[in-house]
């Protein structure tokens, strides 16, 4: 049976096996905030439940010998753990529509409180929570949401908003959802899903981009522009309600 803690685990592997790279213990250790040693207790756990498995890289052909001491070991989903990530990432994400378009949580509250629903929803009530929002695609912050088959729609070229160059047009399709300071920050300034952007400037040796909404404009270090995510040219609204400021403060 899968514990609380077997649930955020899954969620973890499955949002970094998203991005490039290998996964291993040290990455998911770095991403959940604890310490290897818990990290490795756990994934043995959840080995022994059919939920991972591992594979060595890095090593020589035998993987043995002197070779072995260099492996790495690369963590992945089996099919069954893959369900079961892909139906709580479902959860969590249609949570937080509703927690946004229907109560009109903020962002950072939202995303708090859906940690918690993910892990109590029945069947049922995920069936009529999407429902009743429509069967949206997108979260509030735009990652999309598996259907009820756990399936996921292909993504359109996205890259960065950093990497863009000076006068390049762009709609934003998604910010990082981890960090609750970095999204008040983001709706603070409009810079949310479906918004239309343009850089303006990009200043040389690692500064930052002038960037332009609507008639405002304003300076965005690397590292937050690194965070959000962007389709070239004008965008059409995809993601469903927005509420500018991110939802009203409670």
């Amino acid at each position: 049976m899968l514990t609380e803690k077997m649930e955020e685990y899954l969620e973890a592997l499955f949002k970094l096996s998203c991005d490039e790279g290998t996964l291993t213990p040290t990455r998911l250790s770095e991403y959940l905030g604890v310490t290897p040693p818990t990290v490795l207790d756990m994934l043995r756990r959840m080995e022994s439940e059919g939920l991972v498995r591992y594979a060595n890289v890095g090593a020589g052909k035998s993987g043995r010998g002197r070779g072995e001491g260099r492996a790495r070991r690369a963590i992945s989903l089996t099919t069954k753990g893959q369900r079961a990530a892909r139906t709580l990432v479902r959860r969590h994400r249609l949570s937080e529509r509703f927690l946004t378009d229907v109560l009109g949580l903020d962002w950072e509250s939202a995303h708090r409180e859906a940690c918690k629903l993910e892990h109590v929803l029945s069947p049922e009530v995920e069936e009529k929570l999407a429902e009743m929002l429509g069967n949206p695609e997108t979260c509030p912050h735009g990652y999309p949401i598996p259907d009820e088959n756990g399936q996921i729609r292909d993504d359109e070229e996205i890259k960065p908003l950093c990497d863009f160059c000076a006068d390049e047009k762009g709609c934003i399709d998604r910010v990082e959802e981890e960090e609750p300071q970095l999204l008040q920050y983001l709706a603070s300034l409009g810079l949310m899903p479906d918004v239309d952007v343009e850089v303006k400037e990009v200043a040389p040796f690692g500064g930052p981009l002038l960037v332009k909404i609507g008639d405002t404009q304003y300076a965005l270090g690397r590292e937050v522009a690194s965070k959000i995510y962007t389709r070239k040219g004008p965008g059409q609204k995809r993601h469903g309600k927005r509420r500018m400021g991110g939802g009203r403060k409670r």
